[in-house]
Protein backbone atom coordinates (compact mmCIF):
# COMPACT_ATOMS: atom_id res chain seq x y z
CA UNK A 1 0.00 0.00 0.00
CA UNK A 2 0.97 3.65 -0.37
CA UNK A 3 1.69 5.27 2.99
CA UNK A 4 2.38 8.95 3.59
CA UNK A 5 4.33 9.89 6.72
CA UNK A 6 4.05 13.51 7.81
CA UNK A 7 6.95 14.54 10.03
CA UNK A 8 9.28 11.91 8.61
CA UNK A 9 12.75 13.23 9.39
CA UNK A 10 13.43 11.97 12.90
CA UNK A 11 12.25 10.24 16.04
CA UNK A 12 9.01 8.32 15.68
CA UNK A 13 8.52 9.63 12.14
CA UNK A 14 11.75 8.16 10.80
CA UNK A 15 11.04 4.92 12.64
CA UNK A 16 7.62 4.79 10.95
CA UNK A 17 9.19 5.32 7.53
CA UNK A 18 11.68 2.52 8.11
CA UNK A 19 9.06 0.12 9.46
CA UNK A 20 6.68 0.77 6.58
CA UNK A 21 9.49 0.12 4.10
CA UNK A 22 10.47 -3.05 5.93
CA UNK A 23 6.88 -4.22 5.49
CA UNK A 24 7.16 -3.60 1.74
CA UNK A 25 4.98 -0.52 1.47
CA UNK A 26 5.56 2.41 -0.86
CA UNK A 27 6.29 5.41 1.36
CA UNK A 28 6.16 9.16 0.83
CA UNK A 29 7.76 11.16 3.63
CA UNK A 30 7.30 14.88 4.19
CA UNK A 31 9.27 17.12 6.53
CA UNK A 32 11.17 20.39 6.58
CA UNK A 33 14.43 18.53 7.22
CA UNK A 34 15.97 16.13 4.74
CA UNK A 35 15.50 12.38 5.04
CA UNK A 36 18.23 10.21 3.56
CA UNK A 37 17.63 6.49 3.26
CA UNK A 38 19.94 4.29 1.24
CA UNK A 39 18.76 1.18 -0.54
CA UNK A 40 15.01 1.82 -0.67
CA UNK A 41 13.63 2.41 -4.15
CA UNK A 42 10.05 2.68 -2.91
CA UNK A 43 10.67 5.81 -0.77
CA UNK A 44 9.91 9.33 -1.97
CA UNK A 45 10.86 12.39 0.07
CA UNK A 46 9.02 15.70 -0.17
CA UNK A 47 10.72 18.59 1.54
CA UNK A 48 8.21 21.16 2.72
CA UNK A 49 6.04 22.66 5.40
CA UNK A 50 3.05 20.49 6.28
CA UNK A 51 1.09 23.63 7.18
CA UNK A 52 1.10 24.68 3.53
CA UNK A 53 -2.07 23.46 1.82
CA UNK A 54 -0.49 22.73 -1.57
CA UNK A 55 2.39 20.81 0.02
CA UNK A 56 0.01 18.82 2.20
CA UNK A 57 -2.32 18.01 -0.68
CA UNK A 58 0.58 16.75 -2.78
CA UNK A 59 1.86 14.62 0.08
CA UNK A 60 -1.40 12.79 0.68
CA UNK A 61 -2.86 12.50 -2.80
CA UNK A 62 -3.26 8.86 -3.85
CA UNK A 63 -2.23 7.67 -0.37
CA UNK A 64 -3.83 4.55 1.07
CA UNK A 65 -3.04 5.71 4.61
CA UNK A 66 -1.61 8.82 6.27
CA UNK A 67 0.54 8.58 9.41
CA UNK A 68 1.13 11.81 11.31
CA UNK A 69 4.22 12.07 13.52
CA UNK A 70 4.69 15.82 13.83
CA UNK A 71 7.02 17.06 16.55
CA UNK A 72 8.62 20.25 17.79
CA UNK A 73 12.07 18.70 18.30
CA UNK A 74 13.52 20.35 21.42
CA UNK A 75 11.27 23.40 21.31
CA UNK A 76 9.06 23.42 24.41
CA UNK A 77 7.70 26.92 23.97
CA UNK A 78 4.13 27.84 23.11
CA UNK A 79 3.17 26.48 19.71
CA UNK A 80 0.22 26.23 17.34
CA UNK A 81 1.87 23.68 15.04
CA UNK A 82 -0.42 20.79 15.91
CA UNK A 83 -3.73 22.65 15.88
CA UNK A 84 -2.89 24.52 12.68
CA UNK A 85 -1.89 21.29 10.98
CA UNK A 86 -5.06 19.53 12.13
CA UNK A 87 -7.19 22.38 10.79
CA UNK A 88 -5.41 22.29 7.43
CA UNK A 89 -5.75 18.50 7.17
CA UNK A 90 -9.44 18.52 8.07
CA UNK A 91 -10.10 21.22 5.47
CA UNK A 92 -8.41 19.11 2.80
CA UNK A 93 -10.32 16.02 3.92
CA UNK A 94 -13.60 17.91 3.73
CA UNK A 95 -12.80 18.50 0.06
CA UNK A 96 -11.53 15.04 -0.83
CA UNK A 97 -13.55 12.82 1.55
CA UNK A 98 -10.67 10.34 1.49
CA UNK A 99 -11.89 7.05 2.97
CA UNK A 100 -8.48 5.97 4.28
CA UNK A 101 -6.88 5.52 7.72
CA UNK A 102 -5.35 8.58 9.38
CA UNK A 103 -3.11 7.54 12.29
CA UNK A 104 -1.80 10.26 14.63
CA UNK A 105 0.77 10.05 17.40
CA UNK A 106 0.55 12.51 20.31
CA UNK A 107 1.58 11.36 23.77
CA UNK A 108 0.20 9.86 26.94
CA UNK A 109 -0.56 12.87 29.10
CA UNK A 110 -2.40 14.68 26.32
CA UNK A 111 -5.93 15.84 27.10
CA UNK A 112 -7.82 13.82 29.68
CA UNK A 113 -5.07 11.18 29.81
CA UNK A 114 -2.97 13.61 31.86
CA UNK A 115 -4.97 12.60 34.93
CA UNK A 116 -3.85 9.00 34.49
CA UNK A 117 -0.08 9.51 34.32
CA UNK A 118 1.30 7.37 37.14
CA UNK A 119 4.87 8.69 37.40
CA UNK A 120 5.19 11.84 39.51
CA UNK A 121 8.33 12.77 37.55
CA UNK A 122 6.48 12.58 34.22
CA UNK A 123 3.59 14.56 35.69
CA UNK A 124 5.96 17.36 36.69
CA UNK A 125 7.73 17.21 33.34
CA UNK A 126 4.47 17.55 31.44
CA UNK A 127 3.18 20.28 33.72
CA UNK A 128 6.24 22.50 33.79
CA UNK A 129 8.37 21.59 30.74
CA UNK A 130 5.95 20.40 28.06
CA UNK A 131 2.78 22.18 29.11
CA UNK A 132 2.45 24.48 26.09
CA UNK A 133 3.25 21.73 23.60
CA UNK A 134 0.72 19.34 25.16
CA UNK A 135 -1.96 22.02 25.25
CA UNK A 136 -1.68 22.32 21.47
CA UNK A 137 -1.49 18.55 21.01
CA UNK A 138 -4.78 18.34 22.89
CA UNK A 139 -6.27 20.90 20.51
CA UNK A 140 -5.15 18.76 17.57
CA UNK A 141 -6.81 15.73 19.11
CA UNK A 142 -10.06 17.66 19.57
CA UNK A 143 -10.05 18.90 15.97
CA UNK A 144 -9.30 15.47 14.55
CA UNK A 145 -11.79 13.60 16.72
CA UNK A 146 -14.56 15.99 15.67
CA UNK A 147 -13.82 15.39 11.98
CA UNK A 148 -15.21 12.79 9.59
CA UNK A 149 -11.81 11.21 9.04
CA UNK A 150 -11.09 7.56 9.82
CA UNK A 151 -8.79 8.51 12.67
CA UNK A 152 -6.86 6.69 15.36
CA UNK A 153 -4.88 8.67 17.94
CA UNK A 154 -1.90 6.89 19.48
CA UNK A 155 -0.66 8.08 22.88
CA UNK A 156 2.70 6.47 23.74
CA UNK A 157 4.38 6.59 27.10
CA UNK A 158 7.97 7.77 27.55
CA UNK A 159 9.91 7.39 24.29
CA UNK A 160 12.83 4.95 24.25
CA UNK A 161 15.41 4.07 21.61
CA UNK A 162 15.70 0.31 21.90
CA UNK A 163 15.34 -2.22 19.06
CA UNK A 164 12.00 -3.42 17.74
CA UNK A 165 10.28 -6.09 19.86
CA UNK A 166 6.74 -6.16 18.38
CA UNK A 167 5.62 -6.71 21.97
CA UNK A 168 3.63 -3.91 23.55
CA UNK A 169 0.47 -3.24 25.50
CA UNK A 170 -2.37 -1.10 24.26
CA UNK A 171 -5.26 0.38 26.23
CA UNK A 172 -8.30 2.01 24.69
CA UNK A 173 -9.94 3.04 27.96
CA UNK A 174 -8.55 5.24 30.74
CA UNK A 175 -8.57 3.80 34.25
CA UNK A 176 -6.81 4.35 37.55
CA UNK A 177 -3.50 2.50 37.85
CA UNK A 178 -3.18 1.76 34.13
CA UNK A 179 0.57 2.48 34.40
CA UNK A 180 1.57 3.50 30.88
CA UNK A 181 5.36 3.23 30.90
CA UNK A 182 8.08 3.74 28.30
CA UNK A 183 8.03 2.25 24.82
CA UNK A 184 10.51 1.98 21.98
CA UNK A 185 10.01 4.32 19.04
CA UNK A 186 10.42 1.28 16.80
CA UNK A 187 7.47 -0.42 18.49
CA UNK A 188 5.29 2.69 18.19
CA UNK A 189 6.15 2.68 14.50
CA UNK A 190 5.27 -1.00 14.23
CA UNK A 191 1.86 -0.39 15.79
CA UNK A 192 1.10 2.63 13.61
CA UNK A 193 2.03 0.84 10.38
CA UNK A 194 -0.06 -2.18 11.33
CA UNK A 195 -3.01 0.12 12.06
CA UNK A 196 -2.54 1.59 8.59
CA UNK A 197 -2.76 -1.95 7.21
CA UNK A 198 -5.76 -2.87 9.34
CA UNK A 199 -7.38 -0.05 11.32
CA UNK A 200 -8.77 -2.12 14.17
CA UNK A 201 -8.97 0.85 16.56
CA UNK A 202 -11.05 3.19 14.41
CA UNK A 203 -11.90 6.47 16.13
CA UNK A 204 -10.21 5.46 19.37
CA UNK A 205 -7.52 6.94 21.60
CA UNK A 206 -4.90 4.25 22.10
CA UNK A 207 -2.43 4.37 24.98
CA UNK A 208 0.64 2.25 24.24
CA UNK A 209 3.56 1.12 26.35
CA UNK A 210 5.93 -1.82 26.75
CA UNK A 211 4.41 -5.00 28.09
Amino acid sequence: MKITVIGASGGVGLAVVKRALQRNHTVTGISRSAVQLIGYENFTFLRGDALKTLVLKKAIENADAVLVTLGTEKNKRKTTLFSEFATALVNIHNETKANIPFIFVTGFGTGESQEYVSSWFIKLFLKYMMREVYIDKAKMEEIISASEMNWTIVRPGRLLDEPLTEKYRIETELYSGMNITGINRADIADYMVKQAENQSELKKYVAISAQ
